[in-house]
């Protein structure tokens, strides 16, 4: 219970619109992770599920899009990378892997 409550509760609750700062790896990592599992969840259940699923997307849609800012600022990139995933095909698999780039220290979002 830990484990959720520090990747993804705390995500929600202390920084569900905070741009500012920035978010290790592990933080980003875990806190996709939970939502995978949440939407694998929601496709057993049918069509109920993909309600359920619709809602859950529109509840973490800001919070993912603010963790993503701050993942960015923690590998020095602006947040604005995001719009990258916008050029069909190669844009997402850049930004992935602009995601998964190891933390930067100093950086100018400190």
């Amino acid at each position: 219970m830990d484990f959720f409550q520090t990747y993804f509760i705390d995500v929600l609750k202390n920084h569900y619109a905070d741009f500012n700062g920035k978010a290790d790896r592990k933080q980003y990592w875990y806190f996709v992770l939970i939502g995978l599992g949440a939407n694998i969840i929601f496709s057993v259940l049918g069509n109920l599920g993909s309600i359920l699923s619709g809602l859950y997307a529109l509840a973490v849609l800001i919070p993912s899009i603010a963790l993503a800012t701050r993942r960015l600022h923690d590998t020095d990139k602006s947040g604005w990378f995001q719009l990258i995933a916008l050029i069909p095909a190669l844009g997402a698999i850049v930004l992935i892997i602009l995601l998964a780039l190891p933390s930067k220290s100093p950086t100018r979002f400190d």
